[in-house]
This record gives C-alpha cells, sequence and structure tokens, in this order.
C-alpha cells in the first residue's frame, strides 16, 4: 500500500476508457490499497485507476465518512432529478466549476473479491460516483460543461502552475451529443 503519483489533465490515459476487470486478485487488492491511500493522502472524495496510469475499471471513494470502492461499475439512475455544483478533480488540481449530475444514482459492480456489491448514493455521492465512473470511460467533468463552461475551464487550466503546454490536451465536447442530456451515463 503506497501513495502513488497521480496523472495529470493533458495525460493520454486519462482519454483512454478502461479494461474491464477480470482478474480478483492480490494485485486487483493492492491497486484498491493504492488508491485508496492516494486519495486519502489528496483529500480526495474518490480516485480512479487511469488517474494512477492503470487502464482498469475501479475506483474507491470517501464521500460523508463512507470508505470504500468498486469494480466494474454499472450506473442506473432511479429518476430524472438532477443537482448542480462545484467539481473539482485531482488531475485537475485546484479548481473547480459548476457541473451538473443526476441526484441520484444506484451503482452495481464488485468488491476486490469479485462478489457481487452496490452502491445507492443520493447527493455527494451521487455525483462521486458518476465522476469516477466518468474516468473509467475516458471521460473528464470539464467535457460536461456547456460551450462557455469549457472554454472557461480550459483557460484556467492553461494558466495553472501545473499545467503542460508541452503535452496538449484533448477537449472532448459532451459525450453524449448535444441533443442529448449531459447525464446519460448508461453504465
Amino acid at each position: 500500500m503506497t501513495v502513488q503519483p497521480i496523472r495529470l489533465f493533458g495525460d493520454p490515459v486519462l482519454r483512454t476508457p478502461a479494461d474491464p476487470v477480470v482478474d480478483f486478485d492480490t494485485e486487483l487488492r493492492r491497486l484498491i490499497a493504492d488508491l485508496t491511500d492516494t486519495m486519502r493522502e489528496q483529500n480526495g472524495a474518490g480516485l480512479a485507476a487511469p488517474q494512477l496510469g492503470v487502464g482498469l475499471r475501479v475506483f474507491t471513494f470517501d464521500v460523508d465518512d463512507v470508505l470504500g470502492h468498486l469494480v466494474n461499475p454499472v450506473l442506473e439512475f432511479p429518476d430524472e432529478e438532477e443537482q448542480d455544483g462545484p467539481e473539482g478533480c485531482l488531475s485537475i488540481p485546484g479548481l473547480y466549476f459548476d457541473t451538473k449530475r443526476r441526484q441520484n444514482v444506484i451503482a452495481k459492480g464488485f468488491n476486490g473479491y469479485g462478489d457481487p456489491m452496490q452502491i445507492v448514493g443520493t447527493g455527494l455521492m451521487a455525483r462521486c460516483v458518476q465522476h469516477e465512473t466518468d474516468h473509467l470511460d475516458g471521460v473528464l467533468f470539464i467535457d460536461r460543461l456547456d460551450q462557455a463552461g469549457r472554454k472557461e475551464a480550459m483557460k484556467a487550466i492553461r494558466q495553472a502552475e501545473w499545467y503542460d503546454a508541452a503535452a496538449p490536451p484533448v477537449v472532448k465536447l459532451n459525450p453524449h451529443g448535444s441533443a442529448a442530456s449531459p447525464f446519460g451515463l448508461g453504465g
């Protein structure tokens, strides 16, 4: 169990969809421990494996005194209720932008031993689960902003002291098209 460096905006691994976990072994549980240690060291609410450079569908979370992880998540939305509020990312450190998400989510997947599990989240937990699952799909929260919001975010990113202009970032438009709801995470 070790704290690992977090990949920052511009790193291609953050834009690459992660592969499903097929081996629920000691190596996976070590990855979960590293994710947890790194997330807690950085005071994050969640951390996905691609943020440590590992292309597997697993993330950890620490929200409202609930610490856990989920492997191979699939999201369901029980209703259309939305929330809008500040969202940040350990891969885009120090920057926060209002981001619309679904208010309620049901996330189904597995624990580190391959046992089925489910997270029913609302508010911040729902936001965290959606944000981390996006990471597993190669989507960053700034992709969910409207055009003006993305423009503002990119300006702030380019001005951030951690930004590396030598690694030009790729910014995606809303991954669900302009006519679709920005919340259709689907799973």
